[in-house]
């Protein structure tokens, strides 16, 4: 009989699920179901049903098992990647008060501020907990709830995030692992403790309703029966402590040793390395993570990226392959056509505010050849913001391990080589965070019984890089995006006052 695992990637737009063989690392099925946010919210608010999520998990991991044609014996342990920052209020009945705030909803920018407030100022409060308080993060959406829902915040009991709340229904435990925890703005990550000021910024009382904290080799548990029977295995599955998918793809891309750097081109962007130590950024543009694998996971986050690609692919009525094409055929540069990517604000630079510019439109560059070629410069200028702020942390990247829709178009995978001035390689599972939670299940397996195996050996032994994918930087499109990159800076930070009056503006319209 085989040794099967499940590997569970809960996003925003789908949920995906693979069959991986134990022994070999092979994936033998995968299933996939998408979804949308929730419509018509008030502008910033981003927002979907956690059961969203249930019965999504569930028709994927059966489409797996279908695809693998698994037994329910074979299966021995699964692991959950989910969408982090999310907020899932649960009443004492363990059932969903009102529908989650996303990572990717804006609108709490006033309550992180009175966070920051309450804290002492901005370096207080990366003093006491290693970051800054954004609006991406847990911690305000808590206290938007108190003060917007006062009825909905009294009926709380529990605050979990997306994975936590998946590990909840498939096991009926309440826990939090340290990595998607880091994520809450509430924990301190030198630590790896609640960090008490931070919770009673928003309420003395909210430390009651956060669940205990687990390191990332524990198991949450066992599949409870009615789970079980629902998803057509047995109930002695065990769970792994799973995590944030930005912690499930690091593992999944074998970024577990210092050095190694991924970049993940989805809905946001984001860019990671595995750490040793805290690295601890008191400009606040570095989200200061723990990771899934008990070590550290220094993070940058953008907000748009193939959102913005995909927006003007579908304006154009293009395929994706006429897209790359036309982007193709324009320079590198764009002919001075620069995108500031910033469409519902952003997370790094912290622009909530922020909106789409396009600067440079001309004669010369008004063609749709030269937007699409704009819009992937520019989303990708946005990550090598932050990616240079990791560089004067100490954290330089010679390789970039890159995932997501993006890394599938070889002109985006060379636009990142030449921006990033690093080599650009790609994996031969691109599941990165569904992939990771499977190896991490794995990892927790082993463990559990009795077996002494480092995260880094599994990753080693099953993560392989597809070389045929590869590029490398072009010196002199390097230097080309040098400048464009100060000219991006530039239009950034001359436009920030602008964006918040725009903001006020059409608030009022």
């Amino acid at each position: 009989m085989r040794t099967l695992l499940i590997g569970i990637d809960s996003g925003t737009q789908s949920t995906k699920a693979l069959v991986i063989d134990a022994k070999t690392g092979r994936v033998l099925g995968s299933g996939q179901v998408a979804y949308s946010l929730i419509p018509n919210l008030p502008s910033g608010a981003k927002e979907q049903h956690p059961h969203t999520w249930r019965e999504a998990t569930t028709k994927a991991i059966q489409s797996a098992l279908k695809q693998a044609k698994a037994k329910a014996g074979e299966i021995v342990a699964m692991g959950v990647s989910g969408q982090q920052h999310g907020f899932v209020p649960l009443d004492k009945h363990g059932e969903v008060i009102r529908p989650a705030k996303l990572w990717c909803d804006t609108s709490t920018a006033k309550e992180c501020d009175e966070i920051t407030a309450q804290l002492g100022g901005a370096k207080a409060t990366i003093k006491a907990i290693g970051n800054a308080v954004l609006p991406g993060f847990t911690a305000s959406k808590i206290l938007w709830l108190k003060k917007h829902e006062p009825k909905n915040y009294a009926r709380l009991a529990t605050v979990l995030l997306p994975h936590d709340y998946l590990n909840f229904w498939l096991t009926g435990e309440k826990v939090m692992e340290f990595g998607d925890a880091s994520g809450t703005a509430l924990l301190d990550i030198r630590r790896r403790k609640w960090a008490k000021a931070a919770i009673h910024a928003i309420d003395a009382n909210l430390e009651d309703k956060l669940p205990p904290l687990i390191s990332s080799d524990q198991p949450v548990g066992t599949l409870q029966v009615a789970t079980a029977n629902e998803l057509g295995l047995n109930p002695n599955v065990l769970v792994s402590a799973g995590g944030g998918d930005n912690m499930m793809g690091a593992i999944g891309t074998g970024n577990t040793r210092q050095g190694i750097v991924t970049a993940s081109f989805g809905t946001s962007g984001t860019i990671y390395a595995c750490s040793q130590s805290p690295v601890v950024d008191r400009q606040g543009e570095i989200a200061a993570f723990c990771d899934s694998t008990n070590r550290w996971l220094p993070l940058l986050c953008t907000m748009n990226v193939t959102v913005a690609t995909e927006m003007v692919r579908q304006d154009f009525g293009w395929s994706h392959e006429k897209f790359a094409a036309e982007a193709a055929k324009v320079k590198p540069g764009s002919g001075g056509l620069l995108f500031l990517p910033y469409l519902d604000g952003e997370r790094t630079p912290n622009i909530p505010d922020g909106t789409g510019v396009y600067f440079g439109v001309n004669a010369r560059t008004f063609d749709a050849g030269h937007f699409a070629r704009a819009t992937l410069e520019g989303v990708t200028l946005g990550m090598n913001f932050g990616l240079r702020r990791l560089a004067e942390l100490g954290l330089k990247a010679k390789q970039i391990r890159a995932t997501g829709g993006g890394a599938k178009s070889k002109v985006w995978r060379q636009v990142m080589a030449d921006v990033f001035d690093a080599e650009v390689v790609t994996l031969k599972v691109a599941e990165g965070a569904a992939y990771g939670a499977a190896l991490q299940a794995l990892w927790c397996w082993k463990r559990h019984r009795g077996q002494k195996v480092g995260i880094e050996e599994i990753t080693d032994q099953f993560v392989t890089l597809n070389t045929s994918e590869t590029a490398v930087p072009n010196a002199k499109a390097s230097a080309i995006y040098r400048e464009v990159q100060e000219l991006q800076d530039g239009v950034s930070m001359s436009l920030r006052k602008v964006f918040s009056t725009h903001r006020t503006l059409t608030a009022a319209l």
